[in-house]
């Protein structure tokens, strides 16, 4: 991305913050949707790409139940973003009633247990929401981990707006993130992960709706060396304007097993809630990229 391109960027993610937070709800919806129906006209790569994920979510679909899965896709994502950029004004009250997540009760006793909380999620529905209810509604700060962008200031803008949320952000890059998440996990803390995409050397081979994909190894790997609690989370919306979620049972570290084998065996339990989370709800799912191994192009890199 040349210089223009990054200032361009970053200009128009603040023109998103400072502009749509200030319209009326119902306007925002409708901008959002707009967005959205036009994105998906145009059928651009990443629009292509949603729906080339959806035909492995829904193997027996039709072209033109692809077709609405993706037109679907993309007003969730758009509500996603519509919902972010306005978050910062939401109300305490707004953001208490603004989710509805079933079985929390493994998260509350996680963290009454003060043994430390590993949330991870896909990218479904606004992780972000969910995250700004855990510190309003619960009264409970976490850590999580930004992946840097470019332009910095964009990576900068991120930062800001979920430590405005509670949140404390960690930098993907440096080497340090793994050290502090373990030692806010010893001290009984709580650590929120989205985490089924790493198609680096470092991800963990799993099953993912019956083709081979990678995945993060942190969330397995921190549960074995924190002996903190780990949820898998899966979020979606309805046509109500509360989002929905579970928060799955424990995925439990295997008794026998060297690191290595342990940390496949979690990470395909991950995968398996994942999926049967994304499989109820698979236009909520936010997958513009590629994700499955047999997707990739090595000319190309793994974006």
């Amino acid at each position: 991305m040349s210089s223009a391109q990054e200032r361009l960027t970053d200009a128009l993610y603040g023109l998103g913050w400072s502009a749509v937070k200030k319209l009326p709800e119902p306007a925002a919806v409708r901008l959002g949707r707009t967005v959205a129906d036009l994105a998906w006209k145009r059928r651009g790569k990443g629009v292509r790409r949603l729906e080339s994920n959806y035909a492995r979510v829904v193997p027996d679909a039709s072209p033109e139940r692809l077709a609405e899965l993706s037109r679907a896709g993309m007003r969730s994502y758009l509500r996603y973003w519509m919902e972010s950029f306005r978050l910062p004004a939401w109300s305490a009250d707004r953001i208490r009633t603004g989710f509805e997540p079933k079985d929390v009760h493994h998260l509350t006793d996680g963290i009454a247990s003060d043994r430390g909380v590993i949330l991870a999620l896909p990218h479904m529905a606004n992780w972000d929401l969910a995250g700004a209810w855990v510190t309003t509604k619960l009264e409970t700060p976490f850590t999580t981990v930004a992946e840097r962008l470019k332009p910095e200031t964009l990576y900068d803008r991120f930062v800001a707006y979920r430590e405005g949320l509670g949140m404390e952000v960690l930098p993907h890059s440096g080497g340090t993130a793994f050290g502090t998440l373990a030692r806010r996990l010893r001290d009984g803390g709580l650590v929120c992960l989205v985490a089924e995409r790493d198609l680096s050397a470092s991800g963990v081979e799993v099953k993912f709706f019956g083709e081979p994909t990678r995945m993060p190894a942190g969330p397995a790997l921190l549960a074995q060396q924190t002996g903190a609690l780990l949820l898998p989370v899966t979020l979606w919306y309805d046509d109500s304007p509360v989002m929905k979620g579970r928060v799955h049972p424990p995925v439990e570290v295997p008794e026998s097993g060297d690191r290595a084998e342990k940390t496949s065996v979690i990470t395909q339990a991950l995968a398996d809630a994942f999926a049967t989370g994304i499989a109820d709800h698979p236009e909520d799912w936010h997958m513009l990229q590629r994700l499955w191994l047999a997707d990739l192009d090595p000319t190309k890199g793994t974006s």
